[in-house]
Parts: C-alpha cells; sequence; structure tokens
C-alpha cells in the first residue's frame, strides 16, 4: 500500500450556503509537491437509498436537477442531519421523498464523486419492509415515485433520463447482493 501524501497546508478559499473550497499543499512520498483544490464536503454526510417495495421492485424518484437542468430519474437521497445516524436519516428522507419508511435498513457501501477533487461520499443503504409514511419534505414540488423492475436495470440505465452514476453503480450492487442472497448465483444483463 503507498504512503499517502504528508499534508504541508490547508487554506479555506470559498464558502457558499452548499459548498466550500478547499486547498491543500502535499508532499508525496517521493518529495513531490503538489497544490489541489477540492470540493468539501457539506454538514455530516448523506445517503441514498434503494427502497425495495417487494423483492421485485425498486421505488425510483423524479425530480429536477438543477446541476443539468432538467428532470431526472435515480434514487431517493438525502443530507444526514445533525444528531441523525445514516439509517436514521435514510427512513427520514425515503418518508419525505417517497411516501414510505422502512423496517429493515442496511448500510451497503460507501461511495464517492469524484475522489480527485471532491470530499462528498454518500452511504448507500438498502430499504426493505416498507411500510407507508409520509413526512413533509423540503422539496419545491412533488416528487414523482416510480417503480422499477430491479431485474432490468439495462433498460434504465439506457433511458436518457437516468445519468446519475451513483444510483445506477447502487442499483447493480443491491441487485447483485440480493440475487445472492436469494441463492441466485448472479445476474443477467
Amino acid at each position: 500500500m503507498p504512503t499517502k501524501p504528508r499534508i504541508l497546508k490547508r487554506q479555506a478559499l470559498a464558502k457558499t450556503a452548499l459548498f466550500s473550497v478547499e486547498q491543500m499543499q502535499l508532499e508525496f512520498a517521493n518529495k513531490e509537491r503538489r497544490t489541489y483544490e477540492r470540493l468539501m464536503r457539506p454538514g455530516r454526510g448523506a445517503v441514498l437509498m434503494v427502497p425495495m417495495l417487494d423483492a421485485e421492485t425498486v421505488l425510483l424518484v423524479r425530480e429536477y436537477g438543477a446541476g443539468i437542468e432538467d428532470y431526472h430519474l435515480s434514487l431517493p437521497k438525502g443530507a444526514i442531519d445533525e444528531g441523525e445516524t445514516p439509517l436514521e436519516a435514510a427512513n427520514r428522507e425515503l418518508m419525505e421523498e417517497v411516501g414510505y419508511g422502512a423496517r429493515r435498513l442496511e448500510l451497503i457501501k460507501c461511495l464517492t464523486l469524484s475522489p480527485a477533487y471532491m470530499e462528498h461520499d454518500i452511504q448507500v443503504v438498502l430499504a426493505e419492509e416498507l411500510y407507508k409514511k409520509s413526512l413533509p419534505g423540503d422539496e419545491p414540488e412533488p416528487i414523482e415515485v416510480v417503480p422499477w423492475p430491479i431485474k432490468d436495470l439495462q433498460a434504465l440505465a439506457e433511458r436518457d433520463d437516468v445519468n446519475e452514476g451513483r444510483a445506477l453503480a447502487a442499483l447493480y450492487i443491491v441487485r447483485d447482493l440480493l440475487a445472492a442472497r436469494s441463492g441466485g448465483i448472479g445476474s443477467s444483463v
């Protein structure tokens, strides 16, 4: 395993309500020095839920993404509030965005997005044994909930309105995990 670079200096460059930019001066094991800039993780992190309505159906959400200036189909996600565990945040966000709570929640994997320049990561949570329960959310408009057969991820990935890499990765990971648990040796694409 390589030796991590030594951090020589950190400096805050910019901060908004949503983003912080930090500059880091690093020295690598071979004495090479580099300056990097990175987006810092806002708050206490985030969760991305894979809510399984039943053994074959995942619940997706369609909502507006300002970053892409369009509506997209993805998995529900949200910030971990102060005092919450990732599983508590996942259940709350499910109730706010999907109108369901989960009796069974399981942390599956932590995924990053552009680790070369972003500290951001998201905890993937499998949500099962769903029950109807809604909480008011902070979305500016109602979110459309779209049931999708988890075995048909290829067709989902080919859609123009599906483009979030973390959600696609989480769906494939969970599909294969559920297939393995049910005695399947894998999945066919």
